[in-house]
């Protein structure tokens, strides 16, 4: 690492005064040419002894420490700083925003158009999109003809998703109240503080059960300046769905039905409260449309910029121009007496 990757400088112009060190090395190589061609003596022997000692050479070493100290000078003037990462001195804070996913567990959610089926295909895509919210909060409900709250808004990812993991179908009689989900939903939210706050309505049907109809329950959501995200669930045309119960094994008996969305009614809800229609017609395009909402709905980040006085190094450079300085002062004073 060098020294400009270690330090910043507070007065960095004053670092192209380095540039005139090379000047001075070569002025003193031509100074001492010089001196050498136009030095008389009375004696070859005399300046034989002299020159071929090993304490008159350190009058070059004298000179490089005068030139290494006035670099550290010039260095120390441009008040050289420890480099410091923005993160130390820039704050950054999330504001979360609080949503809640309600979602459909009628019959016809069991279709298989999806893979394995349009409820287990919803929890999945909606496990992905809530591991990504770390500081939202997040709620479920779920609604066949009735609604329930499987999970209170909470910020705990984990207990999310652990209850979504367990969301079943048929904890509730079989049908679709998409407006009491919806109503439901908005009830979670109604008394939130959060500076933005947002309902995913998944359903692959129309309203037939429900003492509450869808519109009325988007007039409620308006009101609360709650923002609904509308997805309609099924591929075009028909779908593998149960159309009953064999009493043999009790198990679902599918056949091939029309799938049926009530898609203006979910346009006309998401328009009314600010939010977006989207029509999921298989995983992948459900998974695409959790990713827009996601990106609808980042997260607020605040930054927090501090001036701050970054610790400054040019005592150091100081102390060992100094120290050169005094060495050669010393140097010149005692042992090397004599020698210029």
């Amino acid at each position: 690492m060098g020294l400009f990757d270690t330090y910043q400088f507070a007065n960095s112009e004053v670092l192209w005064g380095l540039l005139a060190l090379p000047f001075i090395i070569f002025w003193y190589i031509l100074t001492q040419k010089n001196k050498a061609a136009t030095l008389a003596t009375s004696s070859y022997k005399q300046i034989s002894d002299i020159s071929s000692g090993f304490l008159p050479k350190l009058h070059h070493l004298f000179f490089g420490t005068k030139t290494i100290a006035i670099g550290l000078f010039i260095i120390a003037l441009a008040r050289p700083q420890i480099n410091a990462n923005s993160d130390s001195y820039i704050e950054q804070f999330s504001e979360g925003i609080d949503i809640v996913v309600a979602m459909d567990a009628s019959g016809s959610m069991l279709a298989t158009d999806f893979e394995p089926d349009r409820f287990e295909a919803s929890k999945s895509v909606a496990k992905d999109f809530i591991a990504k919210r770390k500081n939202d909060r997040i709620g479920l409900v779920v609604f066949q003809a009735e609604s329930y709250t499987q999970c209170p808004l909470t910020s705990d990812n984990r207990i999310v998703l652990e209850l979504l993991d367990e969301m079943q179908r048929d904890v509730v009689p079989d049908g679709t109240a998409v407006g009491m989900g919806l109503a439901t939903a908005v009830n979670r939210l109604r008394e939130s503080t959060a500076p933005s706050r947002v309902i995913i309505l998944l359903t692959d049907g129309v309203n037939r059960n429900g003492k509450i109809h869808p519109l009325s329950a988007a007039e409620m959501a308006k009101e609360f300046g709650i923002r609904v995200y509308t997805i309609g669930v099924g591929t075009n045309g028909k779908a593998r769905m149960p159309v009953g119960i064999n009493p043999i094994n009790n198990k679902y008996v599918y056949d091939m039905v029309d799938v049926e969305i009530d898609e203006e009614t979910l346009t006309e809800i998401a328009s009314m409260t600010g939010g977006k229609y989207f029509r999921a017609t298989d995983n992948d395009k459900l998974k695409a449309i959790y990713d827009e909402i996601d990106l609808l709905e980042t997260e607020k980040i605040k930054s927090i910029e501090y001036e701050v006085d970054l610790p400054e190094k040019n005592l150091l450079f100081i102390l060992i121009g100094v120290g050169l300085i005094l060495f050669e002062f010393f140097a010149k004073s005692t042992i090397l007496k004599g020698i210029s």
